[in-house]
C-alpha cells in the first residue's frame, strides 16, 4: 500500500509540475515581454494627458502622443486613440483631432456635445484643416515619424474639453482601457498612471504653464500581435557568384494567395485608379503574386571588394498595389556598420541600443526625394549603395559574413533566407593553382632528369 501511495504521490507531484509549467508557458506567450525589442529596448509610444483648466462640469486638457521608438513610425492613415471613460463623461469640444463617432446625445437639448460615446475613438485632423480647428502639432493625418528619424515629427497633440467628469484632482477619474492603432493592430497599452504635473512652454517659449493634473499611458509594439506572419523578406546576391538567394517560399504566409494578382491582371487594371482616393481606412492589401507573398522585399547585393573598402547595394521593392510607405525606414544589423564611410541617396544613422556595440544602423529616404516608397509598379522601389571600410581583423567573404544578421523594414523584422542557401565563394580546393602545378611539374621533371644523368 505504501508503494502504491508513493507512486500516486509522485504522479500528483508530476501533474502539478506539468500544470505549473503550462501556466508559466502561457504567461510567457502573452506577457508584455513579447513586445521587447532588443534593438530598441526602451522604444514606446507615450500618451500624456495634461489638465490645463477646470470648467463648470469638467476640465480642458491637452493630450500629446510621443513616438519614442527609434525606427518604427506610424504612417498613413495614421494613429487612432481610444479609451473607456471611468464615469459618464462626455466630450464637449475638440481642437486638433476629432472623435470618429458622436454617439447618442439625445438627452442634451441646448448644447450638443462633440461625442457622447462611452468608449470614444479619436483621430488626428487631415492637413489643410480649418485654422479655428487646429492645435499645436496637429493635422498631419495621424502620421508620426520615429524619434530617431525626426523628433519634431514624432509628436502629435490635441485639445479636449471633457464634461460630467468632476472638477478637482480628487473627483476626476482616469480613463481606462486605452487602445492605440498605428494604423493597424500591434500596440498594447498599460493603465493610466498619475505623474508629476507637466510644465508646458507657451508658443513664444517665454512662459511656463503648469498643468493642474497629469497622467501618462505607455504603449508598446509587438510584431506578434500585429500579424502572425512577417510582412517583408530579404534576398541576397554577390559579385563572386551567379547564384541569387531569393526570399524563402511563403516567407510571409501562403494564405495571401487569395489577395494576390499577376502584373497583367484585369482586376489590377480596373482597381489601381481607385486606390489613389483619400481614405481614413487602411486599404485591403492587393499584392503582386510572388513565391514569398510579402509586401516588401529587401535585396542585399555584395557589389565590390576593394583593398581597403567594400561596397554593398541595397534595394527595397514594394509588392503592394494599394499602399505607399510614407517616411519608411530600414534597419540593418551587421558587424561592419561600425565603419560606414559613405551612404549614397539614403540618410543613415547608427543605432546604439547598447553603447559598447555599434553594429546596427537605420537607413531612411531623403526628404522630398525618396522618403516615399511608391506602391508596386515601375516606381515601387528605392535603391542606395553603402561603402564600408574594412577591418582587417574581422573582414571576410567566407561563411556569409558579408550578409546582414537582421533586417527590419518599418519596424517589423524581415524573414532572412536559411544560412546554407547564401551565395558561396567559388570552391577551388580540388583545382590546385596553375603556378603550383608548374612548380610541381618542374621539380618532378628535374629529379627524374637528375636520376637519369647520374645512372648513366
Amino acid at each position: 500500500m505504501e508503494s502504491d501511495s508513493g507512486k500516486q504521490q509522485q504522479k500528483d507531484t508530476f501533474g502539478c509540475f506539468k500544470l505549473v509549467a503550462l501556466i508559466a508557458l502561457c504567461f510567457v506567450l502573452v506577457s508584455p515581454a513579447e513586445s521587447f525589442d532588443p534593438l530598441d529596448p526602451t522604444g514606446n509610444v507615450t500618451i500624456r494627458w495634461d489638465i490645463m483648466s477646470w470648467t463648470s462640469d469638467g476640465y480642458l486638457a491637452t493630450v500629446t502622443l510621443f513616438n519614442f521608438q527609434l525606427y518604427r513610425n506610424i504612417m498613413n492613415p495614421g494613429w487612432t486613440l481610444g479609451w473607456t471613460w471611468a464615469k459618464k463623461e462626455i466630450i464637449w469640444a475638440m481642437m486638433g483631432a476629432q472623435a470618429t463617432e458622436q454617439g447618442n446625445c439625445a438627452k442634451f437639448k441646448l448644447k450638443i456635445p462633440h461625442s457622447c460615446k462611452r468608449d470614444p475613438q479619436v483621430v488626428d485632423l487631415l492637413p489643410g484643416a480649418p485654422f479655428n480647428m487646429q492645435f499645436t502639432n496637429c493635422c498631419r493625418g495621424g502620421v508620426l515619424t520615429s524619434w530617431g528619424q525626426n523628433p519634431s515629427g514624432a509628436v502629435s497633440s490635441f485639445q479636449i474639453g471633457v464634461g460630467l467628469s468632476g472638477t478637482s484632482n480628487k473627483t476626476v477619474k482616469l480613463p481606462k482601457n486605452f487602445k492605440l492603432l498605428g494604423p493597424g493592430p500591434g500596440y498594447s497599452c498599460g493603465p493610466a498612471k498619475v505623474v508629476p504635473s507637466t510644465a508646458i512652454l507657451t508658443d513664444d517659449r517665454r512662459r511656463k504653464m503648469q498643468a493642474l493634473m497629469s497622467w501618462n499611458v505607455t504603449c508598446t509594439y509587438s510584431q506578434f500581435l500585429a500579424s502572425k506572419n512577417p510582412s517583408c523578406c530579404v534576398s541576397l546576391s554577390s559579385f563572386y557568384s551567379d547564384k541569387i538567394t531569393g526570399c524563402p517560399p511563403c516567407a510571409c504566409g501562403c494564405q495571401n494567395n487569395d489577395t494576390c494578382v499577376t502584373k497583367d491582371s484585369k482586376i489590377l487594371q480596373e482597381n489601381v485608379t481607385s486606390t489613389h482616393r483619400k481614405s481614413d481606412i487602411t486599404p485591403k492589401p492587393l499584392l503582386q503574386c510572388t513565391h514569398h507573398l510579402c509586401h516588401v522585399r529587401v535585396h542585399w547585393h555584395l557589389k565590390d571588394n576593394y583593398q581597403d573598402y567594400w561596397r554593398v547595394k541595397i534595394a527595397i521593392i514594394n509588392f503592394n498595389y494599394r499602399l505607399n510607405f510614407t517616411d519608411w525606414s530600414l534597419v540593418v544589423q551587421h558587424p561592419n556598420l561600425n565603419n560606414v564611410t559613405q551612404v549614397y541617396s539614403f540618410e543613415y544613422m547608427p543605432l546604439l541600443p547598447y553603447e559598447s556595440i555599434n553594429d546596427t544602423g537605420m537607413f531612411y529616404g531623403l526628404k522630398y526625394y525618396n522618403d516615399l516608397l511608391m506602391e508596386a509598379g515601375p516606381k515601387g522601389n528605392v535603391q542606395s549603395e553603402v561603402l564600408m571600410k574594412k577591418d582587417k581583423n574581422t573582414f571576410t567573404l567566407k561563411q556569409g559574413w558579408a550578409f546582414p544578421r537582421r533586417v527590419y523594414f518599418n519596424g517589423d523584422e524581415c524573414m532572412l533566407p536559411p544560412p546554407d542557401s547564401y551565395p558561396m565563394l567559388p570552391n577551388s580546393a580540388h583545382k590546385p593553382p596553375t603556378t603550383l602545378k608548374l612548380i610541381a611539374t618542374y621539380v618532378v621533371f628535374t629529379l627524374f632528369f637528375h636520376l637519369i644523368v647520374t645512372h648513366f
